[in-house]
């Protein structure tokens, strides 16, 4: 059997690019664009020497062979009578890895990818866990609105009152309520990062102090950004101010915390409205919401200036408030960054029922948080990594690269920040998302760490598939970088070239063969 050449899927993607630096504030300006391409440096990939046919997506992810994506009846057929994988869900987990889902089972697959479920549940552990996480974000949003409360009545309440009105909080010990505070990260809408040459340091006297010691698991960062973005004297640059932390028995500590919150809500609302409506096609039944139910919602979050929106974008940019002003609180040492709306509306799309897409949301930024961090250690230390992938592939690159001093890999900054969001379709964003949760799922449970493990998953399963794909993504334009760029700025306009001209399943082929060559290495 011969197997049939993939074609490349193509469309735009939304242009409202996201951005970041290293410098704790920053002001970001425009840049242009430019579209070259390239031919590809590799080589066929363990995963493309299967008999395996690739068409074009359709609107709903699937070509002519979308059998071969994990079907609903594939779906039901790997479970026992009680609702328990078979075989600890190895089979599914490899299904996801190597073809992808059907969009109509989406709902159901997600939670067992991002860790609401476990993987050996059985039907009666995943009711019991549905009805707890259900009361959980509950607890969540009457919190969001005795914070809401406190900021409008100008009155002080703290967590532990909160906590004290509400019941004891029932949380995964990982992610417990603590009383961090906050920073959030800001860019402009039209520029997907700074180019180092623009950053520039704003007097850090500029706000309050905010932030920070926890009895969280999560690691604290030193530092908290605070305060909406500010437009800059030609409309075309922000800044962003940062404050200094505060210890948490500071006495301030109650009063910054609603200050936080209050500017996680203006952000947040700032960025649900301006939500890509791609979504649309994808979720039939919220983009037939009545404007009287889309109204309702909006109303119930505070959300205001919303008739330019349609019934169905009102109707998801209050979901998005609702579920991101959980997080805030539930996750307060992130709280909210802009970026963050971004992986929340393909979950909101595909998740109807709101604590099911929050807690869905909450598993995937247990590793992506990590990319909104205020030290961005976790941004350095992706770079890092998507350096040593291409330094280790292809040495006549790196050196170009270190020739521009653009060896840091800075310029694939927003691939890091918000997953390739922005560079893939709605639908490929999906397909990548759920091959890159299948691995982290894999590891989560064991599976794939023993040599027989990596045998019949073929590449072994990795954290950082991601960075394979973004390294792949930048050797397939290795001709265009090492023989016609001369400098960072064209660099970063050939990756941001690439939004909507990438076959997403070459890239993960791409990406499997790096990890099966240098997993071991890197």
């Amino acid at each position: 059997m011969k197997a049939l050449m993939r074609t490349s899927t193509a469309a735009t993607a939304p242009g409202s690019p996201p951005a970041a630096s290293w410098i704790r504030s920053l002001v970001v300006s425009h840049s242009s664009l430019s579209s070259p391409s390239s031919a590809s440096p590799f080589s066929p990939s363990p995963l493309s020497r299967r008999i395996r046919v690739y068409e074009a997506l359709s609107p709903h992810g699937l070509g002519e062979k979308g059998k071969k994506a994990l079907s609903r009846r594939r779906w039901y057929s790997l479970f026992t009578l009680d609702g328990r994988f078979r075989d600890g869900g190895v089979k599914f987990l490899k299904k996801v890895r190597s073809r992808g889902i059907d969009p109509s089972i989406r709902a159901e697959v997600w939670p067992f990818l991002l860790g609401v479920y476990d993987l050996n549940s059985t039907e009666a552990d995943r009711n019991a866990i549905r009805t707890k996480k259900r009361k959980e974000y509950q607890k969540l949003r009457r919190r969001c609105k005795h914070l809401l409360h406190q900021i409008s009545g100008n009155t002080l309440l703290s967590i532990d009152e909160v906590n004290m009105e509400e019941g004891p909080t029932t949380s995964d010990p990982g992610s417990p309520f603590s009383q961090d505070l906050s920073r959030r990260h800001s860019f402009a809408n039209e520029h997907p990062y700074p180019r180092r040459s623009e950053i520039i340091i704003v007097d850090p006297n500029l706000t309050d102090s905010e932030s920070s010691d926890s009895d969280s698991s999560y690691e604290t960062g030193p530092e908290n950004l605070d305060a909406s973005p500010e437009p800059g004297p030609d409309n075309h640059t922000f800044k962003f101010r940062r404050s200094l932390s505060v210890k948490r028995d500071d006495p301030a500590l109650e009063s910054t915390c609603s200050e936080n919150f209050a500017t996680w809500q203006r952000i947040i609302r700032l960025d649900a409205v301006r939500v890509h409506q791609e979504w649309v096609l994808y979720s039939p039944s919220q983009a037939a919401v009545s404007a009287e139910l889309a109204a309702q919602r909006a109303e119930s979050v505070g959300l205001k200036d919303y008739e330019h929106l349609e019934p169905c974008m009102m109707y998801h940019a209050a979901r998005l408030v609702a579920i991101l002003e959980a997080y805030a609180v539930y996750d307060p040492e992130i709280g909210y960054c802009q970026g963050m709306s971004d992986l929340l509306s393909p979950i909101a799309a595909v998740m109807e029922e709101d604590y099911q897409a929050f807690w869905c949301f909450a598993g995937f930024m247990k590793k992506a948080r990590h990319n909104f961090r205020l030290d961005e250690l976790g941004i350095k230390r992706q770079l890092n990594i998507v350096s040593r992938i291409i330094k280790r592939k292809d040495s006549q690159l790196y050196r170009h690269l270190e020739k521009l001093k653009a060896e840091d890999c800075f310029f694939v900054y927003r691939m890091v920040l918000v997953l390739f969001r922005r560079e893939l379709t709605f639908d490929q964003t999906l397909c990548l998302w759920e091959v890159m949760w299948a691995d982290q799922a894999a590891i989560r449970a064991g599976i794939g760490q023993s040599v027989w493990g990596r045998i019949r998953m073929q590449a072994p399963p990795t954290d950082d598939l991601l960075l394979y794909a973004i390294a792949a993504c930048i050797l397939q334009k290795r001709k265009q970088i090492v023989h016609n760029h001369s400098s960072m700025d064209e660099i970063m306009r050939e990756c941001n070239s690439m939004a909507g001209q990438l076959d997403v399943w070459r890239l993960l082929d791409d990406a499997h063969n790096l990890v099966m060559n240098l997993h071991d290495k890197i």
